[in-house]
């Protein structure tokens, strides 16, 4: 299995739960400060963009700040960081722009694109059919679904056999239809449905488990994997990933020239090892893309 820990940087040392936890407890609000690119410019990917961008030189980016290693606040509490910011700050660099990361609600990011509140969502979004009728979005890295539960597994949780055990699970991600549907399986087969308690942010349906309130929880794999190492192995990862599909940038339905820019950008950072590095230093190469792709093909 792919460590997500990044044992290069030290602002998450194994200190208290609590504390390594509230690092990542942003609901919403506020705004980070422009970050600079760090790769330089290129005037013929800077052409494809939307005049308005263009003039600007910023792009504004809903993100939710709690997904780590994807995304997450710095020990400052309001700097955005993570594999997912800085793979986009490169693409932003490429593009010619300065990026402005504003943290809210997972659940409210597709809709402040849709608005035009936000030019791009980047959080971890994995695509499927449902939001690909909403949104352009841009492939770029591939991830699956991971089980995890308290160090030695004290209740037996069995991810295929979870009938009648509390599950926690961040509200509006891929993995909530997932349990719901183990849930109700649970039922027609004449056992105990799964309690599911949803939460607005991963770390808060980390800390329910780490403190026994639930048995066990389900999130993208690095999110599982980075939770267990960054809580001291108080935790453990359950079986393997499964259902790998694509994270993909966000764009508004009708701004498809601003999803292609960026599928761009990915594509030259990619080209330049740019991306490799930076999935490198977070220990996350199994999910690497050779292509990114405006609206690939996904099966229902």
């Amino acid at each position: 299995m792919v460590s997500a820990a990044r044992s290069r940087r030290p602002y998450l040392g194994l200190v208290s739960i609590a504390s390594v936890l509230a690092l990542t407890a942003c609901g919403g609000g506020g705004e980070t400060e422009e970050s600079a690119p760090s790769v330089a410019a290129d005037p013929e990917l800077t052409a494809m963009l939307p005049d308005d961008l263009r003039e600007s030189g910023t792009i504004t980016v809903g993100v939710d700040a709690s997904y780590a290693p994807g995304q997450f606040l710095d020990t400052d509490g309001s700097t955005v960081i993570g594999f997912d910011v800085e793979l986009f700050d490169a693409v932003a660099g490429k593009l010619g722009l300065r990026t402005q990361w504003e943290p809210a609600p997972f659940g409210s990011i597709i809709t402040g694109v849709d608005s035009g509140r936000y030019d791009a969502g980047v959080s971890s979004f994995t695509i499927n059919p449902e939001r690909l009728e909403q949104t352009n979005m841009v492939s770029y890295f591939n991830v699956g679904t991971q089980w995890f539960t308290r160090a030695g597994n004290p209740e037996n949780v069995d991810p295929d056999n979870a009938c009648g055990l509390r599950v926690a699970v961040q509200k509006d991600t891929v993995q909530v239809p997932d349990i719901e549907a183990r849930s109700e399986q649970c039922e027609e087969d004449g056992q105990e449905p799964i309690s599911i308690e949803q939460f607005e942010g991963q770390d808060q349906a980390t800390e329910s488990i780490v403190s026994g309130k639930n048995d066990a929880g389900l999130a993208d794999m690095p999110v599982a994997v980075y939770a267990v190492e960054q809580t001291g192995d108080r935790l453990e990862a359950l079986g393997e990933q499964y259902e790998a599909a694509p994270y993909g940038a966000v764009t508004a339905k009708e701004n498809t020239q601003l999803a292609e820019a960026i599928a761009a950008g990915y594509a030259a950072i990619i080209e330049d090892g740019t991306y490799q590095d930076i999935l490198d230093e977070w220990g996350l190469t199994q999910g690497a893309v050779e292509t990114p792709t405006v609206n690939p093909d996904i099966e229902a």
